[in-house]
This record gives C-alpha cells, sequence and structure tokens, in this order.
C-alpha cells in the first residue's frame, strides 16, 4: 500500500509541476497577481509530493520488501541498515528520485526565502525550476519507475554493489546531487532574467545564494567520492580522471567562474553575458554528468545504468533546454549591456581572468573526457585518454590561477594601483618562496612538482592572510576590527587557503610518494620511506554480509612501535564481488597505506605498501574550501538579498 502511496505521489508531483510550468508564467506575462502567486504554493505542494515519493521508497528498502523490483535488485536482507537507505540512491531509478527531489527542494526554497525576489522574477524562477523537475518526472515515470512490482517476489535480495557499502560512498551522491542539481537554480534565474528582460546588480545579489550551496555541496561530494577511491580501491589514488568523476568536476570549475563572475555583476553590472552564459552552461554540464552516468556511452566504475534509450531520452531533456535557453540568450543579447566600465588593472579584470583560466580547465576537461567518443564515433577509432594527458593539459591553467589569486582579491574595484598591492603582498610572496626552496633542497629528487606545489599552497594561504589583514585599516584595534569583518570576507579568505591547502596536498602525493609490493610472510617486515611494517597475522572474519581476509601488520618508527594496522580482503557471497578495505595511519605529514592481496602458492601474501606525503592536505583543504562557502554563504548581506531594490509594484522596471 505504501510503494502504491509512493507511486501514486510522484504522478501528482508531475502533473503539479506542469501546472507550475505554464500558470505563473503566463501571469508573469499578463500581469496577474493571482496566478504569479500560484507558483508558491504549487512549489510547497511539488516538494512535499516528492518528498513522501522519496520516503515510500527507502521505507520499502528499510523493511526489504522484496515484491519492489528494484529492491530484489539492490538490497538483501542481511545488509546493515545504514547501506539498506543508501542502497535507496545507489541504483539508477532511486538516484533519479534523489534527483528530482532535489530540484524540487530548491524550487521550495525559493518559494520560502525568496521574499525579497519581485513577483514577476520569481514566478517566472519557479516556473523553469518546475520545467526541469517535469521533464525529469517524465523521464522518471516513462523509462526509470522505481515503484515496479515483481510478479513473484523472492525470498531475498541479490544484494547492493559492495563497492558502494562504505560510509564515504553513503553520504558522497546526495552532496553530489545537492551540487549538480542545485545549478538548476542558476539555470532557472539566468532564463528567468532573460524572458523578463532585466539583468542587473540586483539579480547579481539574488542568484549568489544558489551557486555558491551547489558550489559547496559539490566539493563537499567531490571531496567524498575522492576520499572513498583513496582509500576503498586500494591503488592509493585519490583521483583517476575517470569519465564520471570529470563529469562533476567540470560543473565545479564552472560554478567556481559563475561564483566570481556574479559578483562583478552585482558590483560593477559588468559582465551580464558572460554570467548569464556561465549559468546556463554550468547546468549544461551537470545534465552532461547525468548522461554519462547514466547512458553507458563512456566506461566507468561509477556508472549506473548502461541503458542506450534511457541516454537517448536524457540526451532530449539536455538538448532541449540548452538549446532553448541558448536562443533565448541569443535573442536578448540587447538587454545585458554593461554599465560599469573598469581599466585593465582592476580587481575585475582579474576576475575575468579568472573566469578565462577556469572555462579554459573546463573546456580541456570536456575534450580529454569525451575526446574517445567523438574519435569511435567520426573515426571508427579506440581511443583512451588518460592521467599524462590531463596533468599535462589541466595543471599550467590551476598553476596561474593559484599566482593571481592573492594579487586579485586584493586589487579594488574600477582601477587599481598594483604597486601598493604588491607592496603589502610581499611577505607572502617571500615566506612562499623559502617553502618552496626548503623543499627543493631536502627532496631527494629534483623534480620541480613538489617544490611548486608547497610554493603555490604557501602563497595562496599567506595571500590569504595578508587580504584579511589588510582589512582591518591601520592604527590601533585591528584585532577587534577583524573580528568585526564580513563574514564574506573571512568565507573568501578560508576557501582561497583551502585551494592553496589541496593544491600543495597533490603536489606533495605526487612527487615524493614511495610505494613497495612485494610477498611477506607472517613474521616478516618491510621497510618504506624509514618506516617498518611487520606481518604479524592472516585469519578470516565473518561480516554481517561478507568474509574477510584480516591481517595484522605492526608499524614502528626508528624501532619504536607506534601503531597497529588492520586491511581486509573482503568477498561478498550474495554479489560474488570482492573488495578491499585499506589500512590507513593517518598522521599530519603522512599517510601510511596498507593493502593485503591474495595468498600466494609459495607461502606468504601479496602486500602493497604505500607512503603517502600529505595526503590528508588534500581532503583538509576541500574541508576548508567548503567551510569558506558555509562562511560566505552565513553573510547577512545574502539573507536581505538586495531587498533595498526590490521594485514597488506598479514602478516600470528602468
Amino acid at each position: 500500500m505504501i510503494t502504491e502511496l509512493g507511486h501514486f505521489a510522484l504522478i501528482l508531483a508531475f502533473l503539479v509541476a506542469c501546472a507550475q510550468a505554464v500558470i505563473p508564467l503566463v501571469g508573469a506575462h499578463k500581469r496577474w497577481p493571482g496566478w504569479m502567486a500560484f507558483a508558491e504554493p504549487a512549489a510547497t505542494i511539488q516538494f512535499l509530493l516528492t518528498a513522501a515519493s522519496f520516503a515510500a521508497l527507502t521505507w520499502a528498502f528499510v523493511t526489504s520488501d522484496f515484491s519492489l523490483k528494484l529492491v530484489t535488485l539492490n538490497s538483501h536482507t542481511d545488509k546493515p541498515m545504514l547501506y539498506k537507505i543508501t542502497g535507496v540512491w545507489g541504483n539508477h531509478e532511486g538516484s533519479m528520485l534523489l534527483w528530482v527531489l532535489i530540484v524540487t527542494l530548491f524550487g521550495g526554497a525559493v518559494a520560502w526565502f525568496g521574499a525579497n525576489l519581485p513577483p514577476s522574477l520569481k514566478s517566472r524562477v519557479l516556473s523553469v525550476q518546475a520545467m526541469i523537475g517535469a521533464a525529469f518526472f517524465a523521464f522518471i515515470l516513462l523509462t526509470s519507475n522505481p515503484f515496479l512490482r515483481m510478479g513473484t517476489p523472492p525470498f531475498n535480495g541479490q544484494d547492493l554493489n559492495p563497492l558502494l557499502q562504505d560510509p564515504g560512498l553513503a553520504f558522497h551522491p546526495p552532496f553530489l546531487y545537492l551540487g549538480y542539481v542545485g545549478l538548476s537554480m542558476t539555470f532557472s534565474f539566468a532564463v528567468a532574467a532573460l524572458i523578463e528582460g532585466r539583468v542587473d546588480a540586483a539579480w547579481g545579489r539574488w542568484v549568489r545564494p544558489y551557486t555558491l550551496a551547489a558550489w559547496i555541496f559539490l566539493t563537499i561530494g567531490i571531496g567524498l567520492g575522492s576520499w572513498w577511491a583513496y582509500y576503498e580501491l586500494g591503488w592509493g589514488g585519490f583521483w583517476f580522471w575517470d569519465p564520471v568523476e570529470n563529469a562533476s568536476f567540470m560543473p565545479w570549475l564552472i560554478a567556481a567562474a559563475l561564483l566570481h563572475s556574479a559578483i562583478v555583476v552585482e558590483k560593477r553590472e559588468s559582465l551580464k553575458s558572460w554570467t548569464i552564459l556561465l549559468a546556463i552552461i554550468a547546468f549544461g554540464f551537470s545534465m552532461v554528468g547525468a548522461f554519462i552516468t547514466r547512458s553507458g556511452v563512456l566506461t566507468s566504475v561509477h556508472a549506473f545504468a548502461t541503458d542506450p534509450e534511457r541516454g537517448v531520452f536524457l540526451l532530449g531533456i539536455t538538448a532541449a533546454f540548452m538549446m532553448g535557453a541558448l536562443t533565448l540568450f541569443a535573442a536578448r543579447a540587447n538587454v545585458m549591456q554593461a554599465r560599469g566600465v573598469f581599466s585593465m588593472v582592476s580587481r575585475e579584470s582579474v576576475l575575468v581572468l579568472n573566469n578565462i583560466l577556469l572555462a579554459v580547465a573546463c573546456f580541456v576537461v570536456f575534450i580529454g573526457t569525451m575526446w574517445p567518443l567523438i574519435a569511435e564515433m567520426a573515426f571508427d577509432r579506440k581511443l583512451s585518454v588518460g592521467a599524462p594527458f590531463f596533468n599535462a593539459a589541466f595543471t599550467p591553467f590551476m598553476v596561474l590561477l593559484g599566482l593571481v589569486l592573492p594579487v586579485g582579491a586584493m586589487l579594488a574595484w574600477k582601477r587599481a594601483t598594483v604597486g601598493r598591492v604588491v607592496r603589502q603582498l610581499i611577505p607572502a610572496f617571500a615566506l612562499a618562496v623559502a617553502i618552496g626552496a626548503l623543499a627543493w633542497a631536502m627532496q631527494s629528487g629534483r623534480s620541480a612538482l613538489g617544490p611548486m606545489g608547497l610554493f603555490l599552497g604557501a602563497w595562496l594561504v599567506a595571500g590569504a592572510m595578508v587580504d584579511i589583514w589588510s582589512r582591518t585599516g591601520r592604527g590601533t584595534g585591528r584585532l577587534a576590527r577583524l573580528t568585526r569583518l564580513p563574514r564574506a570576507d573571512w568565507g573568501k579568505a578560508v576557501a582561497h587557503g583551502g585551494l592553496g591547502v589541496t593544491m600543495a596536498g597533490i603536489a606533495a602525493m605526487m612527487a615524493w610518494e614511495a610505494e613497495d609490493i612485494r610477498v611477506l610472510q607472517v613474521g616478516e617486515d618491510l621497510e618504506i620511506a624509514g618506516y617498518g611494517l611487520r606481518l604479524d597475522e592472516v585469519h578470516q572474519e565473518q561480516g554481517p554480509n561478507y568474509m574477510a581476509t584480516k591481517a595484522t601488520f605492526t608499524l614502528s618508527q626508528n624501532g619504536r612501535e607506534i601503531a597497529e594496522m588492520h586491511p581486509e580482503k573482503r568477498v561478498y557471497p550474495v554479489a560474488q564481488m570482492p573488495t578491499t578495505e585499506a589500512a590507513l595511519d593517518n598522521g599530519f605529514l603522512r599517510d601510511i597505506y596498507v593493502v593485503i592481496g591474495d595468498p600466494q602458492e609459495g607461502g606468504g601474501w601479496a602486500v602493497r605498501s604505500y607512503y603517502k606525503p600529505l595526503a590528508n592536505w588534500i581532503w583538509g583543504g576541500s574541508i576548508l574550501m567548503a567551510l569558506g562557502g558555509f562562511l560566505s554563504l552565513s553573510d547577512r548581506r545574502y539573507r536581505v538579498a538586495a531587498g533595498a531594490r526590490k521594485l514597488p509594484q506598479g514602478v516600470p522596471a528602468e
């Protein structure tokens, strides 16, 4: 009964989305207040119905209702409760239901917290958001219904993919979707502004919180996915340039560019056309990510589905929204004329450079991701584009971005004096050079990667600190004024510093990691990067729904035991699939990483061990970037959201 109610709620939500897509849009065009007002309760009802449908599906997983096909294919009675719940979105159909739930959540957020929006813009935003929701409701109901019943329910299910039975992957998809789908709201604001024919500073203020929220959640989601890949897949890497990884990274890059360009629209009423275009393209890349994940056109360990028919449907949705938005963009180009002017030396100019670097970097990732598909379709050649291409083509843009960020953050608007900013940043630059030189002198090899990464990291962190300190003015009382700075200023500094920490961690790990692969007998030891590892024992353990081969290693340094490590190799009998559970000894400056492999014919066990310098800085920097975003989002200027600029009803727009 609950399942049928969930299915019925999903159909009702689709009908409400269709009505919301039309009625407020007509009302805004005709200036009918009642029709425009329909958007707010419709958005709320649409969210509540979708939430009820999602709750019904969750209940089916929690209670192991194997009369539901989706539960049978993705659950099992012996599975821990956490993974029964996460099984809801650990598959194509359930993840699409989560997708539309978040679409309706963001629509509801505008209805609930958008009191300062002009009624016509608000109704148009909610109508466009409802169009997106209606398209995906149709996709789910026609091709990916999560509420299909089994003719003869089995006694038990087929279990969830063992790779997804992990805390990192339990929370990774919801955060990633909050970012992916959150960009639908920036798209809706862009299209609504084009329909209305008005893009101004107030619009820039209104769109920034939603862009920032989407970017924050994408940062968290990508960080969780990278962390999971690091410790779960057993190869010690944090990023593989996999097509699905790239599909989440590309919207993150464009969202970062959009976030900075919206600041220029708000502060200087410039870059209007570019900002609108970025808002459209950002959501377009999110749609491309959904297509890559679910169509099967590109092979990935992260893929949800490999159904070409579903892929064609998603491609049609993507084409319809992108072509419609870009056509409208071309038709409305005359209403997006810039008002503010600025010199070549100004914060605006550096933000333009920032946008160019991020956009070109995104384009490089897009070409590398899609080129195998293009080569196969156009030239009938099977190609593989791997990490060497991405590292060589993508890294220079990030290096340039890291170099200009501290300077750009401190330049004045409209016209700036470089000399004053350079003088303030001399101590930060000197510190960064000293740290880079020290790393160069201490390393055994002579690769520039590690020292350059530490230089950039120190430059970004120290530059952010100088930026914050410079905002306290001069004279006494600077510490007191430091505590009264706007949260947006603190958020920018923390986010830029977090980027520096991540850059330093990536460079150090790639330049100085050490690896050892060998066969060890019980009682034997090995040495890696000055640390000793002794294999003490290997035994079998029974888990809730798996069998594990578990090893015990003793980690020592200079003859002193410092940790006991327990890597595992698990086999899930139902899914007939093995997984690797690496053991890590985390430290501030390094990780020791151990993986136990298969028993060998001559006796002993295959063992892989790694020394990972500054590994945790990668995810620590991600946390700092997200924290910086949350600090900025909590700034009261976002809460008032340009309310003072709201036009009284009946007053014509300029």
